[in-house]
């Protein structure tokens, strides 16, 4: 329970740092602890599928897309002295707002809690490849098709289309 409270805290604070810092290296840096606090949660949870492919999707591939897509794009840090925005008051209540309702919808489900077991992670791969093998490759298209828009949109006009010689 000590380790859950620490993890939390810690995802807390790095969370307020991603949304705080006016260096984006740093923010992005702190998204990586976010992310990997939310992957040792999942190991308290047992559910070290789930926290594995945390790790490796959102941290390992995630996290260095936009670290990445902050070193390569021009180097725009926040100003130190910005000024307020009027918007800040509005959102915190709006952030408390949506934090007291996942609260009371998610208290009754603190009772019905089921531990997660080997033949949960065995029926889902059964599931993927058998019944649910249609829908899988679906979004294997669509994950391929937005990876190809992304490249096109990326690239410059005449690197896709340029005429090679042989």
């Amino acid at each position: 329970m000590m380790l859950c409270g620490l993890l939390s805290v810690v995802i807390i604070i790095s969370a307020l740092w991603v949304v705080t810092l006016r260096n984006l290296f740093r923010a992005a840096l702190s998204l990586g602890l976010v992310l990997l606090g939310v992957a040792g949660l999942f190991i308290l949870l047992e559910a070290e599928f789930l926290a594995f492919v945390q790790i490796l999707v959102y941290v390992g591939a995630i996290l260095t897309l936009v670290v990445f897509a902050i070193m390569l794009t021009a180097k725009r840090q926040l100003a130190a002295n910005a000024p307020a925005s009027r918007q800040q008051g509005p959102a915190a209540v709006a952030a408390v707002g949506c934090f007291a309702a996942l609260c009371s919808a998610t208290a009754p489900l603190a009772a019905a809690r089921s531990s997660a077991d080997a033949a949960s992670l065995s029926s889902l791969g059964q599931g993927l490849m058998t019944t649910l093998v249609l829908p899988f490759e679906i979004v294997s298209l669509v994950l391929v098709a937005a990876m190809v828009g992304a490249i096109a949109v990326a690239a410059p006009r005449n690197a896709v289309f340029r005429d090679r010689e042989p």
